[in-house]
């Protein structure tokens, strides 16, 4: 028995992302549930919802089509976009296992594949969802739920997220684009690297914060400055944001409680940022005669990426 992940595996892309752009080009006005999608991200984002509330939010727009219809012209339009490495191996014994819909990817694993199907089960008529995500630890128990101790000989995926699966088959391969590896010898390139990192819900609300700790700094370092020479007052201005932006971050990302040390340790993961921005600003200020506004704004945002690993780290202790 081979498993296979689906999405940017043996499909070429995001089968749940390519539905909905199909369906959005035929059905334009489907586009104003986009506020309603994106409130669902943000509450996600802010770890107010589940991922799975999320994903209901997202695949709302199902209610207004004829699923069963667009679902099968989806496929005849994107069959094309199954790999040919897969096509070459595939056996009816195969088992496609996806954190997709089920209702998606049941036709075409059924019809083409001749596979069995393990998906995360969405009602097609209301997007809502029908127990977990199929994702991770899920996809392990998903698996065992079926064939309770049966081997696993291959398995592939192109995702380390998919771990748990890996480590119960007898072989595994990690997937990009065409080209396969063992699983043991995969070794995530520099640019992976910096794609988990900072696309990440993590980074995005560490911007947030950031921005948060910006804004104070930008508005309190402008008025002091009505009184005090521009760079001393950025310096007043950026240790008032240092203590807006650790309590965000603090509360937000790390669910860590306030502590006087947690912000000395804080404080010193922002001092390489620091150094790198009061330069930035002494020189457009008071070498290049830059406007103060537009010096105080863009300083703000350099740091961001470089601060991040070092507060994760130092800070807050958090290395994974």
């Amino acid at each position: 028995m081979n498993v296979y992940d689906f999405d940017h595996t043996i499909y070429r892309g995001d089968s749940s992302l390519d539905f909905f752009f199909f369906v959005l080009r035929r059905r334009p006005c489907l586009a104003l549930l986009a506020p309603l999608q994106a409130w669902g991200i943000l509450q996600y984002l802010f770890r107010q919802i589940s991922k799975e509330t999320m994903k209901a939010y997202f695949f709302r727009f199902v209610r207004f089509i004829p699923v069963d219809v667009v679902v099968a012209q989806f496929w005849e339009r994107h069959i094309r976009k199954i790999a040919i490495w897969y096509w070459e191996q595939r056996n009816d014994r195969d088992v496609i296992i996806s954190a997709s819909p089920e209702f998606l990817l049941e036709p075409v694993v059924k019809e083409y594949m001749h596979g069995t199907l393990i998906a995360s089960k969405i009602d097609p008529k209301t997007g809502a969802y029908n127990g977990k995500n199929c994702y991770g630890e899920e996809k392990v128990r998903r698996f065992r739920e079926i064939y309770a101790d049966e081997k696993i000989d291959q398995f592939y995926s192109d995702s380390l997220s998919d771990a748990p699966l890996a480590l119960i088959a007898e072989k595994s391969f990690m997937v990009t684009g065409d080209h396969i590896v063992p699983w043991s010898t995969f070794k995530e390139s520099f640019i992976e690297k910096i794609k988990r990192t900072y696309f990440s819900r993590d980074f995005i609300i560490f911007v947030f914060c950031g921005g948060m700790g910006t804004l104070t700094n930008f508005i309190c370092s402008l008025l002091i400055s009505t009184a005090l020479n521009p760079s001393l007052s950025y310096i007043c201005g950026y240790c008032l944001s240092l203590f807006v932006a650790y309590t965000l971050n603090a509360k937000l990302i790390f669910h860590d409680p306030l502590a006087f040390i947690a912000f000395v340790k804080f404080v010193m993961s922002y001092i390489p940022n620091f150094l790198i921005l009061f330069s930035f600003v002494l020189v457009f200020l008071n070498i290049a005669g830059g406007n103060k506004i537009i010096v105080y704004g863009l300083a703000g945002l350099l740091g961001l990426p470089v601060t991040f690993i070092l507060v994760k780290i130092f800070a807050f202790g958090k290395q994974k």
